[in-house]
């Protein structure tokens, strides 16, 4: 593990977040940077944990909505990237290409449409077949030139993806919005984190999609980091590769696609970012490897039944389903509990005789640091702990992004509000490619992106466009992103 792990944090989040989130996935032993290959990580035993509970969450839901897994080939031939011109020309700049063998040119993929549609069109024959909704999760491989950052941006991602075949656009759009609906449940109501889902410009869209929706989190530094998208593919992928089906009238159709994409390494930058505080992370308990750790303090005479004592309290909590452990290193106890605190368990139990003796232990909430008296034969509060111990995290993360979103009607205005960490919003011509010109100037301006639409929303712009003057005819939101 990293030598750094037993040490606090030198920097308040509140003064330098860049570089309190470089210290805090070190030193909470979330990743392990020594090998140093830039854009790529070891992910620590810590950090793989969280991760496995995280993908989880995501592959429990999407088979709850009828998707089911596979493993596709971690490689994609170079024909097949070329069948659809406008996903090359997305994607080919930052392919990781591979030694050409046999004269074949394979790379490593950066996502997996042109590995999906084929399978569609093997295993779809008839309408009957339809939908046909899979998903993986593994990695994807992109060969990033800007500056790399662990977690945030990387050349290896670890990611779930969700491909689907559908019969009709009505129903591939239906898809669209189970998939913010599932980035909903996720996202906000199990991790705590509330997002805008953005419907993206069509410059900004997915390379090869009709359009994009993207679910966009604010970081405390201002800046936004797109988690789970969702992308409609319509036909352009199944016209590629001529993937059809027999419709109910025995006529052959090209095949409806969508695709979804939750990063479970880059959601974990938002769980770190949103929750944790200056003596490390704070993790929601759905994703926490450990529920509660029981710090046994004794002497050599009394180590015997206090030992005894925290094996019978982890069994019974155990029992109710509440992962535990017994922290039985040498460590002094302070150095126990900052560790502990360090790595964001959500409950510690202080046990030595004193508590013996009481029959009653201190409770240590981690997001509150409150310590509470609890009963040793009523262990079972410990669970309702948990749950207003979560719904905190979700109020407290909701009430920063409150007030967050600023309405804008000058670039002055824009300008101040980007520069003080937030999202304008403001009224603009428009979203194809008609704006881009207008997009171009603005973003030019202020470093910043036009993130879109919020989807699922029927704001109207009232009046024109802050750039051209011409007849608005969308809301837009813009952003400083990484």
């Amino acid at each position: 593990m990293s030598k750094k792990a037993n040490k606090g944090l030198t920097v308040k989040k509140s003064k330098d977040f860049s570089k309190w989130f470089s210290e805090i996935i070190e030193k909470a032993e979330i990743v392990d940077l020594r090998l140093d290959i830039k854009g790529f990580m070891v992910i620590s035993p810590w950090g793989a944990a969280i991760l496995e509970k995280m993908y989880r969450l995501f592959s429990d839901e999407l088979e709850s909505k009828g998707h089911k897994q596979t493993f596709m080939p971690s490689v994609i031939p170079e024909a097949n990237l070329k069948k659809e011109s406008s996903h090359v020309k997305g994607f080919t700049p930052e392919v990781f290409w591979l030694k050409e063998i046999n004269k074949e040119k394979l790379a490593l993929r950066p996502t997996s449409e042109t590995l999906y549609t084929p399978i569609f069109k093997l295993w779809t024959r008839s309408y009957r077949d339809l939908p046909l909704k899979l998903y993986q999760r593994g990695s994807v491989f992109r060969l990033d030139t800007k500056a790399t950052r662990p977690l945030i941006r990387t050349r290896e991602i670890l990611w779930i993806e969700a491909h689907d075949a559908f019969a009709t656009k009505i129903q591939a759009e239906a898809q669209v919005q189970e998939d913010i609906d599932t980035t909903e449940k996720i996202m906000t109501n199990k991790l705590g984190i509330p997002f805008l889902p953005m419907k993206r410009p069509d410059w900004d869209k997915f390379a090869g999609a009709e359009y994009t929706v993207g679910s966009d989190c604010l970081m405390p530094d201002g800046k936004l980091i797109q988690q789970p998208s969702t992308h409609l593919m319509g036909q352009k992928f199944s016209k590629a590769f001529d993937a059809k089906f027999r419709n109910e009238k025995e006529e052959n159709e090209y095949l409806w696609t969508t695709a979804y994409g939750p990063a479970v390494s880059r959601i974990l930058v938002s769980v770190i970012s949103t929750h944790g505080d200056d003596q490390g992370l704070i993790l929601p308990s759905c994703v926490a490897p450990i529920h509660s750790i029981i710090i046994p303090i004794f002497k050599k005479e009394n180590k015997e039944k206090i030992i005894k004592e925290a094996e019978r309290i982890k069994s019974e909590l155990e029992m109710l389903g509440l992962k535990t452990e017994i922290d039985l290193t040498e460590k002094s106890p302070g150095e126990k509990f900052n560790i502990w605190e360090m790595k964001g368990v959500p409950t510690r139990i202080e046990l030595g005789e004193k508590e013996l003796e009481t029959k009653e232990t201190n409770l240590f909430i981690r997001d509150t640091k409150e310590k509470r008296n609890l009963k040793l034969t009523e262990l079972s509060k410990i669970k309702k702990e948990l749950e207003d111990y979560d719904k905190r995290l979700l109020e407290k993360a909701s009430k920063t992004f409150d007030g967050k979103i600023i309405e804008c009607s000058t670039e002055k205005e824009i300008k101040k509000i980007l520069d003080e960490g937030k999202i304008a919003k403001f009224n603009f011509c428009h979203t194809d490619e008609k704006g881009l010109e207008c997009a171009t100037k603005l973003e030019k301006k202020m470093n910043a992106e036009i993130r879109g639409t919020l989807a699922n929303s029927n704001e109207k712009p009232k009046g024109n466009c802050l750039i051209c003057n011409q007849k608005a005819t969308q809301v837009v939101y813009m952003g400083r992103s990484y």
